[in-house]
């Protein structure tokens, strides 16, 4: 089990048994409300619960909506890249020898750069490392590539030729910029917050009957918990159950046909 599973485990066990300790001390407090003032200690409740249940189920629909929104978007950036890098490595066929060898050498090295930076994951320090190293790589190409030009007759080198390479290292910046995109923390926080919130008004609610209904309670514990955790593995794909890396064979593909 990998240290983000462990942790992930850990907060969704925490968060499930601290939604059911919440919806105990709101049956407790119901159950002693009840016995002072058995007839006022209902009225106007139902609408302070309908909408705190509402502005959570309206929370929990925006962050899933948005991790959705976003695990789609960096698997569509993964085949972007992979064109981008595919139509840049095609365009090399417009330089002369011995420029084209050297560059096309140039571009193995990058293509494996930037595959490492996501098979290094989820140790960060090594990913960044590799994300460095590409930047290099691909700063080196663009210099190697303007040299090259410069040394070839005709324009078509710097027409088709550098804008192909430009919007490969353009989209290396916005794949590592959409990895770092996530909801404010606060955001986490205040969904937390009326998860326990609204576990104490349920037990509250709960408090008249004569016992405690496990069944519900459990279900909706677990529920939530899960709803929790599926989200934050939406927005963190390359380190819990669900996983991004099913999109990686594009690039992985594309740098076997490069020899």
């Amino acid at each position: 089990m990998t240290p983000y599973l462990a942790m992930a485990l850990f907060v969704i066990v925490s968060l499930f048994l601290g939604i059911l300790l919440f919806v105990e001390i709101g049956r407790r407090i119901g159950l002693a409300r009840h016995a002072e003032e058995p007839e006022g200690a209902r009225p106007g409740i139902a609408a302070i619960d309908g909408a705190v249940f509402a502005l959570m189920g309206l929370l929990i629909a925006f962050t899933f909506s948005g991790a959705a929104s976003r695990f789609d978007t960096r698997r569509h950036l993964i085949v972007e890249e992979t064109n981008a890098i595919g139509t840049a490595w095609l365009r090399i066929d417009l330089l002369g020898e011995p420029q084209r060898a050297a560059l096309q050498a140039e571009f193995r090295a990058y293509v494996d750069a930037r595959m490492e930076v996501y098979r290094k994951l989820p140790d960060f320090a090594a990913a960044l490392e590799q994300v460095g190293r590409a930047g290099a790589l691909g700063q080196h190409i663009w210099a190697s590539t303007v040299s090259a030009c410069k040394a070839q007759s005709g324009v078509a080198c710097f027409t088709v030729l550098l804008p192909a390479i430009n919007q490969m290292l353009d989209i290396a910046t916005t794949r590592t910029a959409a990895a770092e995109m996530h909801p404010p923390t606060a955001i986490f926080l205040m969904l937390l917050a009326l998860l326990l919130v609204s576990s104490f008004l349920a037990g509250y609610e709960m408090s008249g009957g004569k016992s405690r209904n496990w069944i519900h309670t459990v279900s909706y514990a677990l529920i939530m918990s899960m709803a929790v955790y599926l989200i934050a593995d939406l927005e963190f794909p390359r380190l819990g159950l669900i996983r991004i890396e099913k999109a990686d064979h594009f690039l992985d593909e594309l740098r076997e046909s490069m020899g």
